[in-house]
């Protein structure tokens, strides 16, 4: 019976340490960032203020995936995905720019959006999907910026 209460008790114990080790997710969404540390990108949680006229409201905050723009690029815009493969401006207009269109085909349709200033080029995504997925994504950065 001792055997029992002492087994008990430490069970009581020691299970608020199986709160503390990371999901599944969490520890491939952590996975999936170093990944994306060793391809040069940067990582952050960005807050967002999303369209109105987005049909699913994306997360806020939300994993912005980023790097430096080359010097001399100056141009800057934002195209969100609103399904996949359509890419939108502010004003609802189609991305028409050819070179962001072929850029923008290669990327899955768990990116939010993409934009870009004349310091650097940022991604939305919503990191799911593999270390595949994040080379694509680190290539159109590459090619973008």
């Amino acid at each position: 019976m001792t055997v029992w209460l002492v087994v008990s008790i430490l069970a009581l114990i020691l299970s608020p340490l199986a709160w503390l080790r990371p999901s599944r997710k969490q520890s491939e969404q952590m996975s999936l960032r170093l990944e994306g540390r060793r391809m040069g990108l940067a990582m952050q949680l960005a807050p967002q203020q999303w369209p109105h006229w987005l049909e699913n409201e994306p997360p806020s905050p939300c994993p912005q995936y980023h790097r430096a723009r080359r010097k001399g690029r100056a141009d800057s815009w934002c195209y969100w995905q609103i399904t996949p493969g359509v890419w939108w401006n502010q004003w609802r207009e189609p991305c028409e720019d050819q070179r962001l269109a072929e850029a923008f085909a290669r990327l899955p349709a768990t990116v939010y959006k993409v934009e870009a200033d004349s310091r650097m080029i940022a991604l939305y995504w919503s990191e799911r999907g593999d270390k595949s997925v994040l080379q694509d994504i680190a290539q159109v950065l590459q090619t973008l910026a």
